[in-house]
Order: C-alpha cells, then structure tokens, then sequence
C-alpha cells in the first residue's frame, strides 16, 4: 500500500503575492538571505503583506544553512512570539525556515508553526518536497531532514520573483528541474502520480528553458519554468532521485561546480548508463530505456525502437546544453585532468552511499559511478 498526499496549497501566477494580503494578524518570522535585503527584492514581499500583521525579518542565512543558524532563528522566532513562518529565497533558506520549523515544534510538543515558502529560483522545488538539508559546520557533515513535519501550508509560485536571474542561474536552475524529472520518472519509488508530474514538467522545461535563456522577460515561459520546477518537486517527493544527483552532490562537494551545471555534465551518461545502452541499439530495452522513450516521444523525438529513441534522447539533450552555453565536460567547465584524477575514486565512493543512489533503477556501484565520471571528463 502506497500512501499520497498533497499538503502543500499552491497558489501561482503572476499575482500570486496578491494572496499574501488576504493574511492578517499573524506575527510573521519573514527567513530570507542577505542578497535578499541588500537588493531590496525583499521588499516586493513586504509591501504584498497586510499591514494589519507584525513582521520581524531574519536575514542571516547561508549556502548550506548551519545548525547554528538555525538555533538563532529559533531562539528569534520564540523572543517574537511568531506565528507564522514565511521563506523567501532558494533552497537554502527554504531548507533552513523548514529546520527551524521542525526544531520548534519538537520543542513545543508537536504545536503546528506554519510555513510559506516563496521560491526565488525555478530550480530545487524545495518549497513542495518534505525533507531538508542542515550542516554540522564543525564537522563537515549534512544532515537530511525527511519527514511531513517540514511541508509547508502554501508554496507560493510568482515569476516576478525570477524575472531578474542571470541566464547563467536561469539555465542551471532549469537543467536541474530537467534532472529532477528524468530520475524521478525512471526511479525505483515511481508509480502513475510521481510519473504524471514528471512528464508534465519535463515537456514543460524541454520547450521553454531556451526560451527563458534567450530573453528573461519572456514572462509566459519565466512562469511555467517556475510552476515546472513546483511540479517536478512534488514528483521526486513522491519517487525519488538517482545516480545523476548522488554524483553531482559528490563532485560538487570537491569541484565547487554549481549543482544544476553539474547535473547537466554528467546527464547523458548517466542516462546511457540506466538505459543499458552498452548491450547495444538492438537488445531487448529494459524498464528505464522504455521510459526514457516515452520522454523522447512526449517532446516530438520519435523511434519505433525504444533504444534509439533514448540515444535520440540523449543527443536533444546535448544540443539543448549546446543552445545553452553550458559546458559539456569537467575539462571544459575548467577542471584540470590531474585535480579530477585526484578525486575522482573518492566522488564514486561517496556518490555510492549517497541516499538517491538507492532510488536508481539501476544497481550501482563505485566502478560505475567512476565509469560515468571518466566518461563526462
């Protein structure tokens, strides 16, 4: 028995943050980032909310947000008296407002604090999923955070909040989206709903990421960029991820390459790996060959051989990287051949315990990972 939920109300479109006036006689703990406040983009949200609540905004938020953080933040919230949260940025101060949630209900013995997240990039669709990430900086280790305690009550969706992102951030963001729905689609968690979404936003992304690249004020394709990466969260929540994620979250750790950007290197590989392609054009497809083909078939790349529709597949998606402008390997992102040498047996071994490894279709293990990597080199 498999049980689906749906917590999170979505409000979207581009007057979304119109909502936010309808809210009144809340004590608000607004999370955001410092580039948030010292661009002023903050204040887009604060004039949206009704006067007839108390705000209190906390900025001090970081990539990959620290316990320490995280106690402050709810060390302010309890000095406020907040009672509502609110989390404006990416996925760091999401994943943050979602620990501080978590922690202040254990310790008001289960009271609800609700949250409204208000993603600022269309990429990690964090403002739907039920699991965060929090990092002991001390010791140099992130802690995932998965459970239903962390949903937030609304994810609010305005194309507003993007319209602004440099076509570098647009495409990496996007191409992570594009990442989120092929692994969730092929993973071993997938089942009729995860897969409904996956679709949906990968036709979404495949037709309106390069729109979005060449002019940001396409504000049609700025939207439905950032509903697909709502729409694409609420599949991996349901399914899971896989290899590509478990290696990017690997090498990114080593590598420093932002994480979309990574995803997109190693993708094709990843992508022949799962499908077997190796056995040849001609072998009987397996599982996950038979859906990448129906991906390739849902964006107009048609093959009566389920095969050679994933190796059609996979050369859209190289020219759609090309269209991009986004590098193709480690070496043309700038990555030298001895440092990527000196790391790469230690990424395979990590990306193998990796916790989205598990939800791959295919078993890996650490010679593959370093197959994929040398291949994507």
């Amino acid at each position: 028995m498999e049980k689906i939920q749906f917590k999170p109300q979505i409000w979207t479109g581009s007057n979304a943050l119109d909502g936010l006036e309808d809210i009144k006689g809340h004590k608000i703990f607004l999370v955001t980032d410092p580039f948030m406040v010292k661009s002023g983009a903050i204040s887009q949200i604060e004039e949206k909310i009704n006067k007839n609540n108390d705000v209190k905004v906390f900025s001090d938020i970081q990539p990959d947000p620290p316990i320490d953080q995280i106690v402050k933040g709810i060390e302010q919230i309890n000095d406020f008296n907040a009672d509502l949260l609110i989390a404006v940025g990416g996925g760091s101060a999401i994943d943050a407002t979602k620990g501080m949630k978590f922690f202040w209900q254990k310790t008001h013995d289960g009271k609800e604090l609700k949250l409204i997240a208000i993603p600022t990039t269309s990429g990690t669709g964090s403002e739907v999923t039920n699991f965060a990430v929090i990092t002991d900086a001390d010791k140099g280790v992130k802690y995932p955070l998965v459970t239903d305690d962390v949903l937030p009550s609304i994810a609010l969706l305005d194309a507003n909040l993007v319209k602004t992102a440099p076509q570098p951030i647009t495409v990496d963001t996007g191409m992570d989206v594009l990442t989120h729905c092929l692994e969730s689609y092929v993973s071993k968690g997938a089942n009729a709903f995860s897969d409904a979404f996956a679709e949906k936003a990968f036709q979404i992304v495949f037709n309106n990421i390069k729109k979005v690249s060449e002019n940001g004020n396409d504000m049609e394709a700025r939207q439905k960029m950032h509903d697909a990466s709502c729409i694409a969260g609420l599949a991996f929540n349901l399914a899971g991820l896989g290899i590509n994620h478990s290696i990017a979250h690997a090498a990114g750790a080593k590598f420093h390459i932002p994480h979309g950007r990574l995803n997109t290197i190693i993708m094709p590989n990843v992508i022949e790996y799962n499908a077997e392609l190796s056995k040849g054009v001609m072998a009987t497809p397996n599982r996950a060959a038979k859906k990448y083909a129906n991906l390739a078939r849902l964006v107009g790349i048609n093959a009566v051989n389920p095969n050679i529709a994933v190796r059609n597949l996979i050369k859209a998606i190289i020219k759609l990287r090309k269209d991009l402008k986004m590098p193709a390997s480690f070496s043309e992102y700038g990555i030298s051949k001895d440092e990527f040498n000196k790391e790469k047996e230690s990424i395979a071994k990590a990306a193998v315990q990796d916790a989205d490894t598990q939800a791959n279709p295919i078993k890996a293990e650490a010679k593959d990972m370093l197959s994929i990597m040398n291949s994507s080199f």
